[in-house]
């Protein structure tokens, strides 16, 4: 019995820790090539400072499958007043799913995913799928 209770306080102080650490931020849709597309950023503080990004979509079709046709999605970090980064290459499986790990050093910044020609790209260039605003 004191186990029990013992674990079950360790279980709850566990999940109010992450829950006070990590937020989420929705994505908006502000485009009509994928209107159903949606998701989520879950941010994270990593024991350097750095900001942890966790990216999920759903609902976004295949870049191929788009008019016009592209290669890939590519997931950007944009802090005020700067250039967006390419933080990688959003791939979308056949349960038009996609997932997203990234790490920038910004605390607040905006999170974009466009549909480019080239997934190495150095700037946005394609269509603008899905956008949220970071402030942790």
């Amino acid at each position: 019995m004191k186990r029990t209770v013992i674990s079950s306080a360790l279980v709850l102080a566990l999940f109010f820790s992450v829950a006070l650490w990590g937020k989420e931020f929705r994505f908006t849709n502000n485009n009509s090539v994928a209107p159903a597309a949606a998701g989520k950023v879950d941010v994270e503080h990593d024991r350097n400072s750095n900001t942890r990004l966790r990216i999920h979509v759903y609902h976004l079709a295949d870049p191929d499958k788009l008019t016009p046709a592209k290669s890939a999605y590519v997931v950007w970090v944009q802090p005020a007043g700067k250039p967006a980064l390419n933080v990688g290459q959003l791939r979308v499986n056949e349960d038009l799913e996609g997932t997203l790990t990234a790490t920038t050093p910004y605390k607040t910044f905006d999170v974009f995913i466009t549909a480019e020609d080239n997934a190495h790209a150095d700037s946005p260039t394609g269509q603008e799928m899905l956008r949220t605003a970071v402030d942790r």
